[in-house]
C-alpha cells in the first residue's frame, strides 16, 4: 500500500474512533445459542442477533450441513451453469419457493447477491424502479448498479408514505416496467411494510412488486412464511428476495421467488448467479433441514413473536420507549452515535451483548441499541436482560 494511502485511511480511522462510529469486532468462542463465550467470557447473552428462531443450532440442521458436507464435498467449485448445480440446490430451491408462496425460486451466495442480480437484469431504460427510502442498502445499491449498467430510471419514495409512492406512480405512467422495491420487514425501525396497500397501487398502476423480505422470513405470519402470510396475501407478491442467512438456519445464503419465467431468465443472464460459485451444498443442505424443521415446528414462530411481546411491554413498564412495532426487532432510541455505543459496552459489561447503531447506518440523531429478540431465549434469559437496561439506564439517566 503506498504510504500516501495508508496515511489517509489512518487519518480517518482515527477520526471514526473520535466520532465514536469506529465498529470493533467481536469474537465468539462458542455456537451462536442465546447465551454465548466471546472474548473469554461465558455466559453471555446475545441480543443481536438474526437467529430469530434458534435453527443455527438444532441437532437436524446441524447434522444435514455435516451429511450435506460428507456426501457432496467442501465446495461446489463451478458457477451454476457450468458443473455447478448439485441436486440440493434443486430440493432447497423447490422447498423455498413452497415456503413463500411463488411458483419457483433461485439460490444465490447471498440475499445481497439475489438483490444484486435482480435489478440490473431486469430493467432497461425504458424501466423504473421505485424504492422506499429506509430500503436496505443492498436494495439501494441493486438499483445504483441497474441505473449504471442497463440505464433505469429510478425513484425513492418517503418511508411508507402511500400517496408519494402513488405520486411516483403516476409520474412513471410512461415508463415499460415500474418496478416497486420494498423491505418486508425494516431491519433498523422494526416496523412492517404496508404490504396490501402496496399491492392494491401495484394493480392500479400495473406495476410489479418485489420484496425483501430477509428479516420477516421464518419471524412473520403464523407460520413464519413471511410478510404475505402476516398480511393474508400470500402468493400475491411478484418477487421475493430472502436470505437463509437469518431465521433459516443462519448460515449464509439467499434466493429469488418469482415464476417460473423470471428465475429462468435470471439463471440465463443474472451476473452474479452466472460470474459466481454456486451456494455450498453443506449449506444448501443445512437450510433445507432449517425449512423443513421449521414447517413441523410453527410453535416456533408462536414463542418468539410471545418472547417480543413480553419483552416490548417490560421495557415500556420501566420506562424506556421503544419503537413502536409487532416484531422481534425493538430500537430503543438514543439519538446520539457516542450515548448508544456508550449503552451497548455498559451492558456488555452487565453480560447483555446488544450493538448500538449510529449514523451513517442510521440517520443523525436517530442512534439506538437495537434489541432482537429470539425463540430460543427463555424467560430468565429476558429477564436477566431487563434488570441489565434497567441498571444501565438509571446510570445514563435515561429512565
Amino acid at each position: 500500500m503506498r504510504a500516501s494511502v495508508q496515511t489517509r485511511l489512518q487519518a480517518e480511522l482515527a477520526q471514526f474512533r473520535r466520532d465514536g462510529v469506529y465498529k470493533r469486532l467481536n469474537y465468539l468462542e462458542s455456537p451462536q445459542a442465546p447465551r454465548v463465550k466471546m472474548e473469554g467470557r461465558g455466559d453471555i447473552i446475545i441480543l443481536s442477533s438474526n437467529n430469530y428462531l434458534g435453527l443455527s443450532t438444532v441437532a437436524e440442521v446441524v447434522a444435514a450441513g455435516k451429511a450435506g458436507l460428507d456426501r457432496f464435498g467442501a465446495g461446489t467449485a463451478s458457477v451454476r451453469f457450468i458443473c455447478g448445480t448439485f441436486t440440493v440446490h434443486r430440493e432447497l430451491e423447490a422447498a423455498l419457493a413452497r415456503f413463500v408462496g411463488t411458483e419457483s425460486s433461485l439460490t444465490y451466495v447471498s440475499c445481497w447477491n439475489a438483490n444484486e442480480g435482480l435489478c440490473p437484469t431486469l430493467l432497461g431504460p425504458e424501466d423504473i424502479a421505485i424504492s422506499d427510502e429506509l430500503n436496505h442498502a443492498s436494495i439501494i445499491d441493486s438499483i445504483r448498479l441497474a441505473k449504471t449498467i442497463s440505464k433505469c430510471q429510478s425513484a425513492v419514495y418517503r418511508h411508507a408514505d402511500m400517496k408519494d409512492l402513488e405520486e411516483k406512480l403516476q409520474a412513471a405512467k410512461g415508463a415499460r416496467t415500474r418496478l416497486i422495491f420494498t423491505d418486508g420487514i425494516f431491519s433498523m425501525e422494526g416496523d412492517i411494510a404496508r404490504l396490501p396497500d402496496i399491492l392494491e397501487l401495484a394493480e392500479r398502476y400495473d406495476a410489479v412488486v418485489a420484496m425483501d423480505d430477509s428479516h420477516a422470513s421464518g419471524v412473520l405470519g403464523k407460520t413464519g412464511r413471511g410478510t404475505a402470510e402476516h398480511y393474508g396475501v400470500l402468493g400475491k407478491v411478484d418477487i421475493i428476495t430472502s436470505t437463509l442467512g437469518k431465521a433459516l438456519g443462519g448460515a449464509a445464503g439467499g434466493f429469488t421467488g418469482s415464476s417460473t419465467a423470471l428465475t429462468d431468465y435470471l439463471t440465463q443472464r443474472s451476473r452474479p448467479q452466472l460470474f459466481s460459485n454456486a451456494l455450498p451444498c453443506t449449506v444448501a443442505a443445512s437450510a433445507l433441514a432449517a425449512v423443513r424443521h421449521l414447517e413441523q415446528h410453527p410453535e416456533l414462530v408462536t414463542r418468539l413473536h410471545q418472547n417480543a411481546r413480553y419483552f416490548r411491554e417490560q421495557l415500556l413498564a420501566r420506562g424506556f420507549k421503544p419503537l413502536a412495532g409487532q416484531t422481534p426487532i425493538i430500537p430503543v432510541i438514543l439519538g446520539e452515535t457516542a450515548k448508544a455505543i456508550q449503552m451497548s459496552e455498559m451492558l456488555l459489561a452487565e453480560g447483555v451483548f446488544v450493538t448500538g447503531f449510529g449514523y451513517p447506518v442510521v440517520p443523525q440523531g436517530h442512534a439506538r441499541v437495537r434489541c432482537q429478540i429470539s425463540a430460543a431465549h427463555t424467560r430468565d434469559d429476558l429477564d436477566q436482560v431487563l434488570r441489565a437496561f434497567e441498571k444501565v439506564g438509571q446510570k445514563l439517566s435515561l429512565i
